[in-house]
């Protein structure tokens, strides 16, 4: 790991991956959402990365296994054993992960922590957070923390840009409504110019994508919103 750079405005990329609360709800709602996978990137504005943590959280990964089966990507769960097996990720409880990242925050003077559709990894997080302390602590993310958005920047920045406008209107990436597409997955194609990159749908994997998109927008120079609620 590198030595700190106090010159450098670190900041945190974040991906939680998830199990539905009640599987026969109709849609996604963060309210109906336990997070079982978190993982975040250290990163500077350029993107590089100065640290990564990959974790499964035991609290729902093991003590909820049935609920685990209706995961979209429950497909996954040998995978993540393989990994945890060979120390890719580690298993522990929420109450150490959320150390964890409160001690990545403080060590490298964090200030804001993005996702990309921050709304629901917010309330998936804070959904858990609440059923397994009994709403005793009711908030993930540590008070002063900027809470960020990197959708919200991409749509400032790169869904403005007719060359990704062209980019949708060549691959058919419109919305049901008819709007451009704004994925994490069919940014990171535009950007990387590789149009058959499938997203990983696992923790740090993604954060190792998103990461790229907070890098582009800063790298445009352009206005832009980032807080998830400004």
């Amino acid at each position: 790991m590198e030595r700190i750079d106090r010159r450098i405005s670190y900041k945190i990329v974040l991906d939680t991956e998830t199990c539905p609360i009640d599987k026969d709800f109709d849609g996604v709602s963060p309210q109906n959402m336990w997070a079982y996978d978190i993982g975040w990137a250290v990163v500077d504005k350029r993107g590089k990365v100065y640290d990564t943590k990959s974790f499964v959280n035991a609290d729902i990964f093991l003590n909820e296994k049935e609920l685990m089966q209706s995961a979209y990507y429950s497909n996954k769960i040998p995978m993540y054993w393989e990994d945890i097996k060979a120390g890719k990720r580690i298993l522990t409880s929420f109450y150490n992960i959320k150390k964890a990242l409160v001690e990545d925050i403080e060590k490298f003077g964090v200030t804001e922590i993005f996702a990309h559709n921050m709304r629901f990894d917010y309330g998936t997080l804070n959904t858990t957070q609440r059923w397994l302390t009994k709403s005793k602590f009711r908030y993930f993310f540590p008070y002063g923390v900027d809470i960020c958005d990197t959708l919200k920047m991409a749509r400032d920045v790169i869904l403005k840009m007719p060359t990704y406008r062209k980019f949708c209107e060549e691959n058919g990436y419109f919305t049901k409504n008819g709007q451009l597409r704004a994925t994490a997955e069919i940014l990171y194609r535009f950007i990387s110019k590789d149009n058959n990159f499938i997203e990983s749908h696992t923790g740090l994997e993604d954060v190792l994508i998103e990461k790229e998109i907070l890098a582009y927008c800063y790298k445009q120079h352009k206005k832009m919103r980032k807080l998830l609620w400004e």
